[in-house]
């Protein structure tokens, strides 16, 4: 299989696999309450999207919802990986001397070890300060690689965009392009209001949000490259 088909393949699961399991955990603990052994675990009458009563973590970190979130990041990270490798050797093929290709390969790995790290200490609990600040630093800066390393991709795609024609939808490409504007723009907007007291609700709904439109890059992935194309 050629770098593109990996490339194809792997983005529709980099989607599916983190969008199923963030859903399935909150379908779990909102509707399947006898499934959960701490009845303070539950939770009731929420759509997280909208109205913020529950953050990712705070359905994902208690048992038994962990046995499917934590596997599913460790794939979807192994997945990120193998992703940005294979990134690399197409746009190496297309243009050798794009001097933004370390640079989104550094930050796409990144996000993946950073998710990693997230998914290993999530649900453990420790009173300590440092360590709380430790796991804000984490799931923050691995939000920031993950929309580096997606800038950097999507300026490279453009640069070589004609020399691809005939292996994209160019369409997508421009959809890329807006998503990953888009999303910085509701970053920069978003840190007044993430950093300040209160806004519990808000920045829930926002990290619900925010986390499907980072992976619908991928999604978008999936579409741009077409079926049967060489690299």
């Amino acid at each position: 299989m050629d770098n593109i088909s990996k490339v194809k393949s792997m983005s529709l699961w980099i989607f599916i696999v983190p969008f199923f399991a963030i859903n399935a955990c909150l379908i779990l603990i909102t509707q399947f309450h006898g499934l959960f052994p701490n009845p303070e675990h539950i939770l009731h009458d929420t759509i997280p999207y909208i109205d913020g009563k529950a953050s990712i973590s705070r359905t994902a970190r208690v048992f038994p919802t962990y046995l499917i979130f934590k596997p599913a990041m460790f794939l979807t990270s192994f997945l990120l990986i193998k992703y940005w490798l294979n990134n690399k050797k197409i746009i190496l093929y297309k243009d050798p001397k794009n001097t933004y290709i370390n640079k989104f390969v550094f930050f796409g790995i990144g996000s993946a070890v950073l998710l990693v790290i997230h998914s290993i200490f999530l649900g453990i609990k420790f009173e300590y300060e440092l360590y709380k600040i430790f796991r804000r630093v984490v799931i923050l800066f691995f939000i920031v690689f993950e929309i580096i390393a997606q800038t950097y991709l999507v300026i490279c795609l453009y640069k070589i965009r004609h020399s691809i024609s005939e292996n994209i939808n160019e369409i997508f490409l421009k959809l890329k392009i807006f998503l990953v504007s888009l999303l910085i723009i509701v970053a920069l907007i978003s840190i007044p209001l993430v950093s300040a007291p209160g806004n519990k609700y808000l920045k829930h709904a926002l990290e619900w949000d925010y986390f499907v439109g980072v992976i619908s890059f991928y999604l978008l992935t999936f579409f741009m490259w077409k079926k049967n194309t060489n690299s």
